[in-house]
């Protein structure tokens, strides 16, 4: 949100002079919660006239070497004059002008000249006599621009004509903050900071901030009622109306072209500018018609039937729902309420009598519509987050003031105000003791009460225990006692906190094992194996899910008000979204990544898997997703070329598992099949998988323009959690007896893969036998087209003696029959 300063400045009319710079002021609200992004500097005429001044043209004659060129003597209020050649026909002595001095940089024809001293025809020339354009004030190069002749002498030209400077200031408005959509709200809560005793030293005294005056409005005549029928009063709780006649449409006058085009606003007339200054002055959207297009004189506020065609102003036929609240005459549709004009309600320059609307609409119903069309407007986006139900007579009257200012006409009706059902303010009752608590140390009482009521907050009563306060509608996000706590920490200053050297700690029992750190002990030992952590959004696109069997569309979380038709559901599975980096930074040449996920995964449950309550419907579970794809090490001279295979991730997957106290040798491995991966295992506990990973299929990686193979694993970390509780964690010593390895190379079926062979040594030998490793295969016709040689290494010990070759031999021996009797292998 853009904030002027010379706009803001408007407020504090009686303390102007004591109000900070621009710098100052964007510390001061960015303590308070308007965080201020950036100053950005603001000139109603590019470049500001900087250089130019106003000069009196004392001497004029014909250059002697050229037949068009002028000799000139200025004088611009120096001691002395400049000498300057003009090629405009129409200098002459006695002129007014504005004059480019030395180092001056003129902007036109789509150049940038800087003005030097220079010889033209042999005379010196210290300067130019500009002419419109060559200022950037209109479009004219007839000749050089002649002022009036009380012009005064040495003036700077910015100042003549009135170019105004200003610094605008980005404001990060988060979404409970409604009230400070406008520039009244900003300045209210800088008038409440500026005024806190721990600032107002720093000022110098007391800011006072005001609100417009609007006393002089008057009801001229009634000569124009236009009748209002509200046929929804819970979408629209209040709404205003008054009608003018005999205005006149045009251009605005500079003073607010310039509040407007400070902010980024395009100018249009001066009706329309008026409505738009006032919704960025008091946070009030307003609407004028075009009152001699209202059909029978009547404005209607109801809802239409599903499928009405209705054009908006931007040309486009838009198909309304039953849900979308419509201002209409007695004919049709002139507007979709508080979010976006129709063709016939604009005011043109043919338009001499308005009907201008000031109400408050539900946000509900307006964020549902705002979404549905995908229109977000300024309107739109204070409604949806609540407007000031106080203040809508006061912005039509305001209004109706400004407008007769500059469109003039007269007020031709009574207001109308239709507001059935007044709210009360919201009460809260602020404990002296809970206040003390939560901020930690206790504020002087008065000083609090002072902050309060800078806030538009009432004290009704004081008791010694606390406050009873009435909150203004305008803060529609102030509900709670600690709503209030939190105003007054934020006007008082988090910055002006003493902090005492105390310490305090709760005392935390947590569950074993704890979850936070277990994440974070694989996310160390991730990071530390060349991992990058991503974290995607749990909304994704729909259509991923399209005839996906493997995650089916019916059991997707839907939106039912999405942002965008890329953010219309919630993920089932982590793949989509590391699918999504891995291609964005493949696009940006990085090809060897290493990337890991922690989030959790949203599916809709089948009726008969859950309870009558509509909240079991959901799962939500969380998962841990590997990728790896590329190189294993970067290039270099001296690194081999070798890339990430699946062993690279069956060898990740199997350290986590071991990190966590879990042996993946007594989990049952099973091959992983499925439409997104080509080749896969998963490792199983009972009937549940703990983890799968394998090879993404190449229809997945052609569908994302992935170029290289990818490699993905899948843990079901909710799972793995329970299965880590269960897991009894054992303690050994070193051994203090020496392993001895003996080696053997087997022939089996190709189909026989090393787990299984694993497993079945584990099963046969259980005291000596330590570990069990693969260091080569080899497939050829010497050992047949069905079959593959393994050489396996085993590694034999005993905990409390040394073993003899007798135990060996016997242990190697059992080994071999068991695999010869069940996987018919033989030695080679």
């Amino acid at each position: 949100m853009k904030i002027s300063y010379n706009w803001l400045r408007q407020y504090f009319r009686e303390s102007t002079q004591l109000l900070p710079g621009p710098e100052k002021i964007a510390e001061y609200l960015t303590n308070c919660g308007l965080e201020v992004e950036g100053l950005h500097s603001w000139q109603s005429l590019e470049g500001g006239l900087k250089g130019v001044v106003i000069g009196e043209v004392i001497t004029c004659e014909k250059h002697p070497n050229s037949d068009h060129l002028s000799i000139t003597t200025v004088n611009i209020g120096q001691p002395d004059l400049l000498h300057i050649v003009c090629g405009a026909s129409n200098v002459a002595a006695g002129q007014k002008v504005s004059v480019a001095t030395l180092g001056t940089t003129l902007r036109f024809d789509g150049k940038e000249i800087t003005l030097q001293k220079t010889k033209i025809r042999g005379e010196v020339s210290e300067g130019m006599i500009c002419a419109e354009d060559e200022l950037g004030l209109g479009r004219s190069h007839a000749g050089i621009m002649v002022l009036e002749s009380s012009a005064k002498t040495g003036i700077p030209a910015a100042e003549y004509f009135g170019i105004e400077e200003d610094i605008v200031l980005e404001i990060g408005l988060t979404p409970n903050r409604s009230d400070a959509t406008s520039h009244t709200g900003v300045a209210r809560d800088l008038a409440a900071v500026l005024n806190t005793s721990v600032n107002q030293k720093e000022v110098g005294g007391k800011v006072i901030f005001s609100f417009p005056d609007v006393s002089k409005f008057i009801i001229d005549n009634q000569s124009r009622k236009t009748e209002v029928i509200v046929e929804d009063p819970k979408a629209c709780p209040r709404y205003c109306g008054i009608t003018m006649t005999g205005i006149t449409v045009k251009d605005s006058p500079g003073w607010l072209q310039n509040r407007l085009n400070a902010i980024g606003l395009r100018p249009i007339n001066n009706v329309v500018d008026v409505t738009n200054y006032l919704l960025h002055e008091l946070g009030q959207p307003l609407h004028a018609f075009d009152a001699d297009r209202i059909e029978g004189g009547t404005v209607i506020i109801k809802k239409l039937e599903n499928g009405t065609k209705f054009i908006t102003l931007d040309g486009q036929e838009r198909e309304l729902t039953s849900h979308d609240l419509m201002i209409c005459d007695a004919r049709s549709p002139m507007v979709i309420a508080g979010v976006f004009g129709g063709v016939r309600s604009g005011v043109t320059h043919e338009t001499t009598n308005l009907f201008i609307e000031s109400a408050t609409f539900d946000p509900i119903t307006i964020r549902k519509t705002a979404r549905h069309h995908g229109l977000q407007t300024d309107a739109s986006f204070r409604y949806e987050r609540g407007t000031d139900i106080d203040i809508n007579l006061y912005a039509l009257k305001r209004a109706t003031l400004l407008i007769k200012e500059v469109a003039g006409g007269l007020v031709s009706s009574d207001i109308t105000d239709f507001f059935p059902n007044p709210e009360p303010e919201a009460k809260v009752f602020l404990a002296w003791k809970h206040l003390d608590r939560l901020i930690g140390q206790e504020i002087d009482r008065k000083e609090v009460k002072d902050i309060l009521q800078s806030l538009f907050i009432k004290i009704v009563s004081e008791s010694p225990e606390g406050l009873n306060l009435e909150i203004p509608h305008f803060r529609v996000d102030v509900t709670r006692e600690a709503d209030v706590i939190e105003e007054v920490l934020r006007i008082y200053g988090y910055n002006n906190l003493v902090f005492s050297d105390a310490i305090r700690s709760p005392l935390n029992i947590r569950t074993k094992p704890d979850p936070d750190k277990l994440q974070n002990v694989i996310s160390d030992y991730l990071a530390s194996a060349g991992f990058n952590e991503i974290l995607n959004n749990s909304l994704t696109r729909s259509a991923y899910y399209e005839g996906n069997p493997v995650f089916p569309p019916e059991n997707l979380v839907r939106m039912l008000n999405p942002l965008s038709r890329d953010l219309d559901v919630m993920r089932q599975t982590l793949l989509y979204g590391g699918l999504e980096a891995i291609l964005y930074n493949q696009n940006r040449k990085i090809q060897d990544q290493k990337l890991f996920e922690f989030g959790n995964c949203y599916s809709k449950m089948a009726p008969g898997e859950h309870s009558t309550n509509p909240l079991d419907a959901y799962k939500e579970e969380k998962h841990l997703a590997l990728f790896l794809t590329g190189n294993v090490a970067p290039e270099s001279w001296n690194n081999l070329d070798v890339k990430l295979d699946f062993y690279h991730l069956k060898a990740y997957v199997q350290n986590i598992l071991n990190r966590i106290g879990i042996d993946p040798g007594k989990l049952d491995m099973q091959p992983w099949e499925s439409p997104l991966i080509r080749e896969g295992m998963r490792l199983d506990v009972g009937t549940r998988t703990l983890v799968s990973f394998g090879i993404i299929s190449k229809n997945v990686l052609k569908q994302y323009d992935l170029r290289q193979e990818l490699y993905y694993a899948d843990f079901s970390w909710n799972f793995l959690l329970k299965k880590v509780r269960t897991e009894d964690i054992d303690m050994t010593e070193l051994p203090r007896f020496p392993a001895v390895r003996r080696d053997l190379a087997l022939v089996l079926d190709r189909n026989v893969a090393f787990e299984v062979i694993e497993q079945l040594a584990f099963k046969t030998e259980k005291n000596i036998l330590k570990q069990v490793g693969l260091f080569d295969v080899y497939e050829g016709e010497k050992i047949g087209a069905d079959k593959k040689s393994y050489a396996l290494s085993f590694i034999l010990a005993d905990e409390k003696k040394t073993l003899t070759d007798q135990e060996i031999d016997k242990t190697m021996n059992k080994l071999i029959r068991v695999f010869e009797e069940k996987l018919n292998a033989h030695l080679r």
